[in-house]
């Protein structure tokens, strides 16, 4: 495929829209042929699915976010999203989705954090 064949797209990953045209400052350029289109298509298919699976999650209050399967889902659905839009996009999409840091999992869980301690009695 040359570049001739790709298209300009915006897309908002908030929202899960693919568009022609521009209507929100937090939006994504990215340059997609057909099939590459029909693929991120499909990667905010999956995540909305997982969104409203951690969504539906969220009122169970018995259960701890932090280990909950909903959510590793819906994390690593958003991290797969923005590395389409990385590898897709504009120099300047790229830069932008640099800066924001969501394409490295994030290792530290805060679990050294003040409160998370051995001597915590909520925390055994």
């Amino acid at each position: 495929m040359h570049d001739d064949d790709k298209k300009r797209y915006f897309v908002s990953v908030s929202h899960g829209l693919i568009q022609d045209v521009r209507n929100d400052s937090g939006e994504y350029e990215v340059l997609l042929t057909a099939e590459e289109l029909t693929g991120l298509q499909d990667i905010l298919k999956d995540l909305a699915r997982e969104d409203e699976h951690a969504f539906r999650r969220a009122f169970v209050p018995y259960k701890s976010a932090d280990h909950d399967e909903a959510i590793d889902q819906f994390d690593d659905q958003t991290i797969r999203v923005f590395h389409y839009i990385h590898h897709h996009g504009t120099p300047e999409t790229r830069q932008t989705i640099e800066q924001l840091n969501v394409l490295p999992k994030l290792a530290n869980t805060g679990y050294e954090d003040t409160g998370y301690d051995g001597g915590s009695p909520t925390n055994k």
